[in-house]
């Protein structure tokens, strides 16, 4: 027998097999080597929000008489963008809707909204009081309000004005904005005018300010020896 026909009679088919499938199996790793994988990241951008010049935190003060004034005041939430502004006005309750005694203030971020902050000493505010009868025009007031302060409306006297209060009471609610320095009456009178052009008082109708050290030692006298400046 030629050692041609025994070879062939010594090749076993389970091994050819096999050795087949390797081959194809080292051809495929080949191809994948030559393959370039590339990984699509799809970048979601966030929304653009548009930044205030200031931050400003907003204050609630519940009228709970079995708690200090300090502690009837909480800080809600600072903002520093638009966008926070809105979602912030959008899910708090209107002020006309407050409990009588009930206060909001917004003041830029630091800044304790009481006469006693460093930084409200040796200012006052300008107030508008509204009788009972105008509590349908607060909301629209304190908002006219708002903007002013986040937009920096004072322009170049935007310093000055470091927060506003609104003090929802069953008698008549009063609206201040507060200033920082009561020395500068050229600023102090250009923002109330400014004040009462936004909110479209009556010209005939005069809005106060009232220095916060004249307050303090006035206390019970009349509101009308405290004010130190008109529009």
């Amino acid at each position: 027998m030629s050692s041609v026909a025994v070879e062939t009679r010594m090749t076993n088919p389970l091994d050819v097999e096999k050795e087949e499938k390797l081959d194809k199996l080292g051809d495929l790793v080949d191809k994948m080597d030559n393959v370039k994988i590339s990984t699509v990241v799809e970048t979601i951008e966030a929304p653009v929000k548009h930044p205030l010049q200031n931050a400003w935190t907003l204050w609630f003060y519940k009228n709970d008489k079995s708690r200090s004034w300090d502690e009837n005041q909480k800080a809600i939430i600072t903002v520093d963008t638009v966008e926070d502004f809105w979602s912030l006005y959008n899910h708090i309750e209107v002020a006309s809707k407050l409990p009588s005694g009930s206060d909001y203030s917004l003041f830029k971020q630091g800044i304790f909204p009481d006469w006693e902050d460093k930084r409200n000493q040796s200012g006052g505010r300008w107030m508008i009081n509204l009788d009972k009868r105008q509590r349908s025009q607060l909301d629209d007031y304190w908002l006219e309000i708002l903007f002013f302060l986040i937009g920096e409306h004072a322009d170049q006297h935007a310093h000055q004005v470091n927060g506003a209060v609104v003090n929802v009471r069953a008698k008549g609610d009063k609206l201040g904005v507060w200033l920082a320095d009561s020395s500068q009456p050229d600023s102090i009178l250009r923002i109330g005018k400014m004040l009462k052009e936004r909110l479209g008082i009556d010209p005939g109708e005069r809005i106060g300010f009232n220095i916060h050290a004249e307050e303090k030692s006035a206390g019970k006298a009349s509101s009308s020896k405290k004010k130190q400046f008109y529009v």
